[in-house]
């Protein structure tokens, strides 16, 4: 079978962040209305080794993505995606690193749109490691932005995504904030992208209203977000089953009895009915197989 390779650049080439939120948000709504396969992903080597497939009925479609992760090395994300097609013999394979900025990006655009004020414009981003670049700039797409601070333990890392962020977002006030809880006094959306085992801010440093977007905290043990803010917030989540799972802070604040699993909202039920919501939001996201297929999806129809 022949198959045509799509490097990290050429994936970009391709695919803008705004169509990648356009396609993971009709991904999401296929995906709650039943219209892929997806079983839970396969987490081997303490979660290092990702592999993660789906299959979607409609197009006769699938994606398997399979990935390692070292957040000691340079990229973080490396792997591949395998594209195929029951009616096309022929197949793709395609960056793995790319399809995962781009998608999880674009998870937190498509939630952020849904469930941020519409005025919002003031984001603060912990995290300035691989993922930090392409939240920020999501959030950009469907709130543009006009200050962003960055919050990281390194700041060396933290001056080198304010570099980035100066050429993306010119007209953009950007800044390093040492202090995570000084980071919030006037945030309206908050992204975290971190490796972190403990919250990373107070509950009381938290505006009366904010939307927060969490996507760091993907296995056991790990966790961004402190524990009394899933008592007080409408908490929607890429998937329950993945979820209760995988992430960290969900576990644990359903164990303790602090957050119900019913109340976690899927996002594809979200877009279809919107919760009437608290005035805190949270969206957390461990990644699906069904936004790499959404961003894959574009990268075939655009691929000659």
């Amino acid at each position: 079978m022949p198959f045509r390779t799509i490097d990290y650049d050429g994936v970009f080439e391709l695919v803008q962040m705004k169509d990648a939120i356009d396609a993971v948000r009709r991904a999401f709504v296929d995906f709650e209305s039943g219209m892929f396969e997806m079983p839970t992903r396969i987490a081997l080597g303490g979660s290092q080794v990702l592999i993660m497939p789906t299959y979607h009925r409609p197009t006769g479609s699938a994606v398997i993505k399979s990935l390692s992760l070292n957040f000691d090395r340079t990229p973080p994300i490396a792997g591949a995606v395998l594209w195929i097609e029951l009616s096309d013999a022929n197949g793709l394979i395609i960056d793995a690193e790319a399809i995962t900025a781009l998608r999880t990006g674009a998870a937190v655009g498509v939630a952020t749109d849904l469930l941020a004020p519409p005025e919002a414009s003031r984001l603060a981003m912990f995290g300035a490691g691989a993922q930090a670049y392409f939240q920020v700039q999501a959030v950009n797409v469907v709130r543009p932005l006009t200050h962003v601070k960055v919050v990281d333990l390194d700041p060396l890392r933290a001056e080198r995504l304010l570099a980035r962020l100066e050429i993306l977002l010119p007209s953009t006030s950007v800044s390093v904030e040492l202090d995570g809880n000084k980071a919030l006094i006037d945030a309206e959306i908050v992204n975290c992208a971190t490796t972190s085992l403990r919250a990373l801010f107070s509950i009381d440093s938290l505006p009366p209203k904010v939307h927060v977007n969490a996507i760091g905290a993907f296995k056991p043990g790990m966790r961004e977000l402190p524990d009394e803010l899933f008592a007080a917030a409408t908490v929607v989540v890429d998937d329950p089953a993945s979820v209760l799972a995988e992430a960290g802070e969900i576990i644990e604040a359903v164990a303790s009895g602090i957050l119900a699993a019913s109340h976690l909202v899927p996002l594809g039920l979200a877009l279809q009915q919107p919760p009437n919501h608290t005035p805190w939001t949270v969206f957390k996201s461990v990644g699906i197989a069904v936004q790499d297929w959404a961003v894959a999806h574009l990268v075939a129809q655009r691929t000659v």
